[in-house]
């Protein structure tokens, strides 16, 4: 069983992804740096928002993600 992201992470990966999918992929250092530029929030957050990023363009789901909760 994996760990559940809240609400909070999961909007916030909406968000960013929507606006700024081109810049992500499945380096995580990467990801975060990126995120530093794009939003501002606490370094936990941060992290958590950058790992589930990564988890999804490793598995090549960040466009079904999107699609999926574009509609909610």
């Amino acid at each position: 069983m994996g760990r559940i992201r809240g609400k909070e992470i999961r909007n916030a990966t909406i968000d960013v992804l929507k606006k700024y999918k081109n810049m992500f992929n499945e380096d995580f250092e990467n990801n975060k740096t990126m995120l530093n530029k794009v939003i501002s929030a606490q370094k936990r957050n941060r992290n958590k928002v950058a790992g589930f990023i990564t988890k999804l363009a490793k598995n090549k789901a960040i466009e079904e993600f999107i699609i999926e909760h574009s509609s909610k």
